[in-house]
């Protein structure tokens, strides 16, 4: 067997550049003892991953150059060297962007293939359900009736908080581009109303949607579309920080939201948050999405490319809007 492994070998300068990172073949490496070897199926592509190239100060330490490109993951285990797992198990961890990634056991988690397909373990059942679990409910806090705003709706978190928005009693409004995108927010995820950023004065349509204010904007793009929903804001309302896609490929430092006084006027909150401090808690929002999903309650769709070598060019996809849903890289049939 032979491994391949795209590493970063350059710190980028805006939007990521294949000669940024290169293709590595080599063996496969073999488990010590307490780590089993994976053979990656599928790999988790954020807008996050953008974040994690740059030097500096952040909630985890930046990507090393030289080393292979974080990426979160899922598998089957096909040798292991501790008792937790057996050849066979399906796990998912941060993998790596890689055909075969060697992990410490106690980094990698089992999954249910019987429950959801394995790219739904990435999605609704993984680390984009877990954000939108913990960053509506415990960060936003919704209360039955309240109008909940969302951008990157038809994407992987947006399109999960809109739907548990939904599943709490509140009145929700999307923020997508383009109208197939708009019509799946509004016809598949059963969202109450829908404005198409690339069409629409959204300062003007979100009034329009929501004349009695914004109660809680969950924001994951940032930029002008922050500062329209600021301006919109109800009494006490909260804005809940997950991602600011907008502006990760910025040369230059991106102004601060200029309608901010509204957090005062409003006695409003804006509060970030991430997503790995509620660690404790995962079992507990699995089992609640898990419910949801098996009752057909949560609707979910993966946006699934294929080949690891392709992986800078895709990844590029995030940051121009062309998927639909949670982008999955498959890396083995």
């Amino acid at each position: 067997m032979e491994n391949v492994q795209v590493k970063l070998v350059k710190r980028p300068i805006g939007e990521p550049k294949a000669d940024d990172f290169a293709i590595v073949r080599g063996p496969v490496p073999e488990p010590q003892a307490g780590q089993v070897l994976v053979e990656v199926h599928y790999l988790s592509l954020d807008p996050a991953m953008r974040g994690w190239m740059n030097e500096g100060k952040s909630y985890v330490k930046p990507v090393g150059l030289g080393e292979v490109m974080r990426a979160l993951g899922v598998g089957r285990v096909i040798a292991s060297a501790d008792p937790r797992f057996t050849v066979g198990d399906y796990v998912s961890g941060t993998l790596g962007v890689q055909k075969y990634a060697v992990c410490d056991a106690s980094d990698l988690t089992k999954v249910d293939p019987n429950l959801a397909p394995l790219p739904a373990h990435l999605h609704v059942l993984g680390m984009t359900g877990l954000t939108a679990y913990f960053g509506l409910l415990d960060v936003g806090r919704p209360q039955p009736g309240e109008t909940v705003l969302v951008s990157a709706a038809a994407g992987a978190v947006g399109s999960l908080v809109g739907q548990i928005a939904k599943l709490k009693g509140c009145r929700v409004v999307g923020i997508a581009g383009g109208a197939q995108k708009c019509a799946y927010v509004r016809d598949e995820l059963g969202f109450d109303a829908v404005i198409d950023y690339r069409h629409e004065d959204v300062a003007r349509a979100i009034k329009t949607h929501c004349p009695k204010g914004v109660d809680i904007y969950f924001d994951n793009v940032g930029g002008e579309i922050l500062d329209a929903a600021l301006a919109a804001l109800a009494l006490r309302g909260r804005v809940v920080l997950c991602g600011a896609i907008a502006v990760y490929n910025a040369t230059e430092k991106p102004a601060g939201p200029s309608n901010y006084l509204s957090l005062l006027i409003n006695r409003g909150r804006m509060e970030g948050f991430i997503v790995f401090d509620y660690r404790e808690r995962y079992p507990e929002a699995i089992a609640e999405l898990a419910t949801w999903l098996r009752q057909g309650k949560l609707k979910h769709r993966e946006h699934i490319v294929s080949g690891i070598e392709t992986f800078p060019e895709r990844l590029l996809m995030l940051f121009r809007g062309e998927n639909l849903g949670k982008l999955v890289l498959q890396v083995i049939e």
